[in-house]
């Protein structure tokens, strides 16, 4: 099916549910969701971001100017996944008890405001991974309509482009509590030293980044093209400004960033991937 095809789908599907609310994070998916139906639907749509200790400020203004840059109606909302032991424990479904909150919290807006529908960003390549906020999604009778239509990846990109949004290229954004490895506990310290020094590490100019937190160790993750001008140019800088926030050492990941790598310790133990 080709793009012009699966976006045809898109509209036909969004059309048909009168009026929906976008859980709206800020990525590249989310954002396409909300553009094409607040194209469809116009002010039948409402975007809906959670303010939580796992999401970092930057991410929360982002959504602010996109949904800006869209047109859409835009609020957001409180969730408290931290209050749950389940979740902070960090065990591998971790997701699953983040996404249930987000879920709850949405259907509750949905219902007040009369939104029949709740829309994510899913896209076909999340379903090859180990998501299990994808079960949260399909326990709470969450619509993903790219994945409905078809949509990959590649496919968000080109369209978002064609349409001249402003992330069509943004890096792909997981939540802070991503960064530390299932077992670990999930503390408000630790997502806020985490956010600290991803900001650091972007206004010296880098964009694909994670940083993963072992214990008192920062293990940065880097886009290939970007691991160079660290090592030749900054690392010492990085290393003197991360044992202020509290990092007793630092290390610069060889593999560079990947999505989900933190899962890799499951594809040993599991058959989830």
């Amino acid at each position: 099916m080709s793009l012009k095809e699966k976006t045809e789908k898109l509209k036909s599907l969004i059309s048909k549910m009168d009026r929906v609310l976008v859980a709206f994070s800020g990525g590249v998916d989310s954002t396409l969701v909300l553009a094409i139906a607040h194209e469809v639907l116009g002010e039948n749509v409402l975007a809906v971001t959670a303010k939580s200790d796992s999401v970092p400020d930057r991410e929360r203004e982002a959504c602010r100017q996109l949904s800006q840059e869209i047109g859409a109606e835009h609020i957001f909302i409180q969730t408290n996944e931290m209050n749950n032991p389940s979740y902070q424990a960090n065990p591998a479904n971790r997701c699953y008890h983040c996404k249930t909150e987000l879920y709850s919290c949405l259907k509750k807006v949905a219902e007040e405001k009369q939104f029949p529908y709740i829309l994510n960003g899913i896209n076909t390549n999340d379903l090859g991974d180990y998501r299990p906020g994808i079960d949260a999604a399909r326990e709470n009778e969450v619509r993903s309509p790219l994945v409905e239509a078809g949509f990959n990846k590649q496919d968000i990109r080109d369209l978002a482009r064609q349409m001249e949004l402003s992330i069509w290229d943004k890096p792909a954004m997981a939540c802070l509590s991503s960064r530390i490895p299932y077992g670990e506990q999930v503390t408000h310290e630790k997502l806020k030293r985490i956010e600290k020094a991803e900001d650091l590490l972007l206004a010296m100019g880098f964009k694909q980044l994670r940083v993963r937190h072992y214990g008192e160790t920062a293990r940065i993750e880097l886009g290939q093209n970007e691991m160079v001008k660290f090592t030749t140019n900054i690392e010492d800088i990085v290393k003197e400004k991360f044992h202020k926030l509290g990092f007793k050492s630092v290390h610069l990941d060889p593999k560079g960033y990947r999505m989900g790598s933190l899962n890799e310790v499951l594809k040993e133990k599991t058959d989830y991937v």
